[in-house]
């Protein structure tokens, strides 16, 4: 049995990681967002925010990190695997922020792929900033934008989640699914 690899994107703020805590707390393997987690090591090695101060290496990092997600989930037992943010949201970044990075990225983005991509749209009345999440609501605009167009251009059809409650939008992606 090949694992399904749901993918959840969206720009910051978005209300995808309420959405897969709500997921994880009813049972499903979810793979939250690790882009913190790389913030956070940073900041104890002296770097406040290495994604600005060294866009590059922070994204090899996460890089990395998303990789072994993916062959993790890849390798997972149940029938659906669920992801906070896939490989390609690395070089939508990159590519908001005009940062040139070697092919690795572009080769990662083909090699490692996601069976179904649901976006979270923007939604202006959940949008919160604080000490990882610095993207003004402009900024997010442009960086949602910007992730519409990788996943497009790599050929994903990419399913909108609706602006509704956490339990309406499990609701929509379990239904869209068949899960329910």
């Amino acid at each position: 049995m090949k694992t399904q690899k749901v993918l959840l994107i969206g720009g910051p703020g978005t209300g995808k990681s309420s959405v897969m805590a709500k997921l994880e707390q009813i049972g499903f393997v979810c793979f939250h967002e690790i882009s913190r987690e790389v913030t956070l090591q940073a900041r104890k090695e002296g770097i406040d925010q290495l994604f600005l101060e060294q866009p590059l290496l922070f994204s090899k990092k996460l890089l990395a990190g998303r990789i072994n997600q993916h062959k993790e989930a890849e390798n997972a037992a149940e029938k659906i695997v669920f992801l906070d943010r896939g490989i390609p949201d690395i070089s939508a970044y990159l590519d908001f922020t005009n940062t040139p990075y070697p092919t690795t990225f572009i080769e990662a983005n083909k090699n490692y792929s996601y069976d179904i991509v649901f976006i979270f749209p923007l939604w202006e009345e959940i949008y919160t900033k604080d000490q990882e999440r610095y993207e003004s609501l402009a900024e997010a605009k442009l960086i949602q934008q910007q992730l519409i167009t990788t996943y497009k251009n790599l050929g994903y059809i990419l399913v909108e989640v609706p602006k509704a409650s956490v339990e309406k939008r499990v609701e929509f992606i379990l239904n869209f699914l068949n899960m329910n």
